[in-house]
């Protein structure tokens, strides 16, 4: 090993010890007790979650807290309290406890749209109980769907090769300035190098109804979609401020969006007179204050070869 590749390794490592360094106190360990049932003992399970205001509030997934009666999260510090449910969002797998006493440290929300693969990706957890464990590894691709508890499509989700077990679900996932990314959700068993986590983007749009309304309301399009790039050509020549946008993978039979006239192919690039650059800008239409009113959807639709665009109106369903 030369003098550079040593240099390249130091640095490497130095980026991500401070990474965990920086996340070490925010991070919790959430224990979870259900009640019991049928004559059954009391089940016990846990996860992850992470600070991300200084007054308590935590993420974590929603898939951790599922039927659980009481909840109490471990920090590093010795720290141990109650937690108390605000809401959970099974949709995007996504839930979030107030903790009672906490550290003062709590991790800073980044953003998910400018992510590229190959980029560097920490997560920190509680994997298989072993508290606080640091795991390394880069964004492996961007904009896949999984499916969740449920039963809808958690769009626009991360993928990387960070070493993930149970345990580690609801820890975050950060960039080398130790912002959270994303929110760590799942793992293939069968595969080695796949894990997946909720873009923050997303995660943040959802806390925030949970913490203002306790549950998302969302009126439905029935479409899967895909974050995409936009022609550079389009964008330069329509002086279009934003490069991405979202395209329509399927349209659901007899869905809102198939009545109103959406297709598989067609790139939504604006609602309401508002860019969309991803499909975090859609949902937040389709929910909050947009809940049950029309859309005017902006899009690119591809006629014999050409993108041309259109304007659709569509009512979602509820």
């Amino acid at each position: 090993m030369g003098a550079r590749d040593e240099f390249i390794l130091d640095s490497y490592s130095a980026t991500v010890t401070q990474v965990a360094h920086t996340a070490s106190a925010a991070v919790a360990h959430i224990k979870v007790r259900k009640p019991a049932q049928r004559g059954n003992a009391a089940a016990h399970g846990s996860g992850s979650g992470f600070l991300f205001t200084p007054d308590g509030f935590t993420i974590t997934n929603a898939h951790v807290v599922e039927g659980a009666g009481e909840l109490r999260a471990a920090f590093a510090d010795g720290t141990e309290s109650t937690a108390r449910l605000v809401g959970t969002d099974a949709s995007t797998d996504i839930a979030v406890l107030r903790i009672e006493s906490h550290p003062s440290a709590f991790l800073p929300l980044g953003s998910s749209a400018a992510l590229q693969p190959g980029q560097l990706a920490v997560a920190v957890g509680n994997p298989l109980g072993f508290d606080f464990t640091v795991t390394a590894g880069i964004v492996s691709a961007l904009g896949r769907s999984l499916p969740s508890r449920g039963g809808r499509m958690i769009e626009d989700v991360i993928q990387t090769d960070v070493a993930l077990n149970p345990g580690n679900s609801g820890g975050p996932l950060l960039d080398s300035a130790a912002q959270v990314i994303g929110v760590n959700t799942a793992v293939i068993p069968s595969a080695q190098g796949l894990s997946f986590a909720v873009a923050i983007d997303t995660a943040r749009w959802v806390a925030g109804e949970l913490m203002r309304h306790g549950a998302v309301r969302r009126g439905k399009l029935g479409v899967q979609c895909a974050a995409v790039a936009l022609p550079r050509r389009w964008v330069r020549e329509n002086e279009w401020p934003v490069a991405t946008g979202v395209r329509v993978v399927e349209v659901v039979a007899g869905s809102a969006a198939a009545r109103d006239g959406l297709r598989a192919g067609d790139i939504l690039i604006g609602c309401d007179g508002v860019p969309l650059a991803q499909l975090s800008d859609l949902l937040k239409r389709l929910a909050g204050e947009g809940y049950g009113k029309p859309l005017l959807l902006k899009l690119l639709r591809p006629v014999a070869g050409t993108l041309t665009p259109f304007y659709l109106t569509v009512t979602p369903g509820g």
